[in-house]
């Protein structure tokens, strides 16, 4: 079950990933350097901390959507997003931001290019168990969507301070 697939409802993944880049730009753009730096709760990550790990997961599901496509029952390997995010606080948001967008071109380029039968592929996640290929992309999606609306609730905050 993909744990993501709520965010997603009917939306299509693939504009959903093509559209997150500019949505976090708009974010950093909206708070500024020094409010994206503050966290909206104790033990929950800021906006900035929300880009690097999106960057960091962008690498991940660009290794994932390749790997899946070139092996014959591929077993994705899961991460523990806590221990990659203990260097968080030595990325800024602009950097994160950058790496992000980057790599989500590269990899909307990618999926753009899929032949029919690779959304039918099958693939395993230890956690969740065989899936079709197109949910890598609907949980990149759905991921996304979550969030933003994270850092939409933080831009909520700050606008209705201001």
């Amino acid at each position: 079950m993909n744990p993501y697939a709520s965010h997603l409802g009917d939306r299509d993944p693939r504009q959903v990933i093509a559209a997150t880049a500019g949505q976090l730009a708009s974010a950093i753009r909206t708070l500024g350097p020094e409010r994206a730096e503050q966290p909206p709760a104790p033990g929950k990550w800021s906006v900035r901390e929300i880009i690097c790990h999106l960057a960091d997961c962008e690498i991940v599901f660009a290794y994932r959507l390749r790997q899946a496509l070139a092996e014959d029952h591929h077993v994705i390997q899961p991460f523990d997003q806590d221990k990659w995010a203990k260097v968080y606080a030595t990325y800024d948001a602009p950097s994160a931001l950058a790496v992000f967008s980057s790599l989500r071109r590269w990899n909307i380029v990618f999926v753009g290019a899929l032949k029919p039968e690779a959304v039918t592929k099958r693939v395993t996640h230890p956690e969740r168990g065989e899936m079709p290929y197109k949910e890598l992309v609907e949980t990149m999606a759905g991921h996304d969507i979550n969030h933003l609306r994270q850092i939409e609730a933080v831009t909520a905050r700050v606008a209705s301070a201001a």
